[in-house]
């Protein structure tokens, strides 16, 4: 009896140090899975203190989609210009199911979601949309799931599933049910799932609000992706879709609404974008009857212009006085609307400093970086670049070598913008002038959601993959 109680001790103590050799096995470049879902309790106990990263630089995280500053740019930073597979990884991670979501990023912790399917094939139908075509079918359940990443290391800190359904619409063959991207302040991480709700974490995974705003009916059932917009105490949600559309504003801490704007708008697809200006702070939300600026507090429409066309998906970008605002369905549109004195309706006025009918983006955003435009022409492999004051040009479009369709928004650092196609190429270019390419990289994964960066880092989210990429110490 005694020898067999020491056989058990052993065996107990071999298996507690095969379990540590298991948790410390995601080294640095090492490929890693998600791992088991906590509960809340052990994912608090451990993890730091919700807050303690929450008095961080703002301007050096990358908290929300397009950066710190709405326009894709990362003040300060210098992320490397060449990488592979084999060059310059600083850790790549293997992802739970799909999502096309940005990663938002804050200290040392990375924020996305995703999506998992569960289950066995649904047999009962689903909702459908006229001119549905080239979707996926909502055949399985869904987890709808928000992770947190280890910045230095890439392991998954904590998984949290908010939400297990069957989607009731389709979405597009090439999308995701988690391209909504998160929005975090250090405090919070508050993240859209769109029909299946938003919610509200806090860092260590402990939830602290949900909010049902109902079901979209989405043109074309091709999904949802309009990602939720922070400024103080304020999250605003654009709602556009084939039924009654609004804009909310959400109490950051509670979830309970602060205002709701009814919209003359069928889908769109825009990222509210929060400005300042005149020291009054306004939400901006690009569609097809008109871009609308709305007052932060009250939900007033402040200003609104017409020009864009059919399924807006670009989100607006502002900076130095002006709002640029870009479409390209069934014809192309890009305008700048001078901000000084913006009131009522702007459409056919002067405000409007300059427009152009031709190139223009559909699904990626335009980045504005050093007083210049940088922008896809609808989803294929050209880029152009104008005077942002002027709308002069400056080079384009310029074809990009080795690229095929083109879903993430351009983003910039260190006098560079950083451009990246679905099949894993993506380009480094000079931005003082005349287009120079400086480096092509390629990745073996497939990419939708638009990159981040922080000081000398690059991540990006790949179907399956989350990439570090940085240059290597010693």
């Amino acid at each position: 009896m005694y020898r067999t109680a020491i056989l058990i001790v052993a065996l107990l103590v071999l298996a507690l140090l095969q379990a540590g050799c298991r948790q410390t096995a995601n080294a640095p470049e090492t490929e890693t899975a998600a791992l088991p879902q906590e509960p809340p309790g052990k994912q608090a106990a451990s993890s730091k203190h919700p807050s303690i990263q929450k008095e961080l630089d703002a301007r050096q995280q990358w908290a929300a989609w397009r950066g710190p500053l709405g326009t894709g740019e990362a003040p300060g930073s210098k992320p490397p210009i060449e990488w592979s597979e084999e060059k310059n990884i600083r850790w790549k991670t293997l992802l739970p199911g799909k999502g096309h979501s940005t990663p938002v990023i804050w200290g040392n912790r990375i924020f996305l979601t995703s999506a998992a399917a569960f289950g066995d094939a649904a047999k009962e139908q689903h909702d459908h949309s006229d001119g549905d075509h080239d979707n996926i079918e909502p055949g399985f359940h869904q987890h709808s799931v928000i992770l947190a990443v280890d910045r230095k290391d890439g392991s998954i800190l904590w998984e949290k599933t908010v939400n297990s359904e069957r989607p009731h619409e389709s979405t597009h063959i090439t999308g995701s049910w988690a391209s909504n991207s998160p929005v975090t302040d250090g405090e919070h991480v508050i993240a859209s799932f769109g029909s299946r709700g938003i919610y509200c974490l806090d860092t260590a995974g402990t939830l602290v609000w949900k909010k049902d705003l109902g079901d979209m009916k989405v043109k074309h059932g091709h999904g949802e992706g309009s990602s939720p917009a922070l400024y103080g105490d304020t999250v605003v949600v654009n709602w556009d879709h084939e039924g009654d559309s609004f804009a909310v504003a959400l109490n950051k801490n509670t979830g309970e609404e602060i205002w709701r704007a009814a919209r003359d708008e069928v889908s769109s697809w825009s990222t509210p974008l929060i400005i300042e200006h005149a020291g009054r702070p306004q939400a901006v939300i690009s569609a097809t009857t008109r871009v609308r600026s709305y007052d932060l507090g009250s939900g007033k429409v402040l200003w609104e212009c017409g020009g864009l066309s059919n399924n807006v998906v670009a989100s607006p970008v502002a900076g130095g006085g002006f709002l640029y605002a870009a479409s390209s369905y069934e014809f192309q549109s890009m305008f700048a609307i001078r901000l000084e004195g913006a009131s009522g309706d702007l459409t056919g006025t002067d405000a409007i400093t300059w427009k152009i009918n031709r190139h223009t983006p559909y699904v990626p955003s335009p980045l504005l970086y050093q007083g210049k435009l940088f922008f896809i022409r609808h989803l294929q492999a050209f880029l152009s670049c104008l005077d942002a004051k002027t709308g002069a040009p400056i080079f384009g479009p310029r074809r990009l070598p080795g690229f095929q369709m083109i879903y993430s928004s351009p983003v910039a650092a260190g006098g560079r913008v950083y451009v990246l196609s679905r099949n894993g190429v993506m380009l480094v270019i000079e931005s003082d002038g005349e287009y120079k390419l400086v480096a092509t990289n390629q990745l073996d994964d497939s990419f939708s959601a638009s990159p981040a960066i922080i000081a000398d880092e690059l991540f990006l989210r790949g179907e399956r993959h989350l990439y570090c990429i940085a240059k290597k110490s010693g």
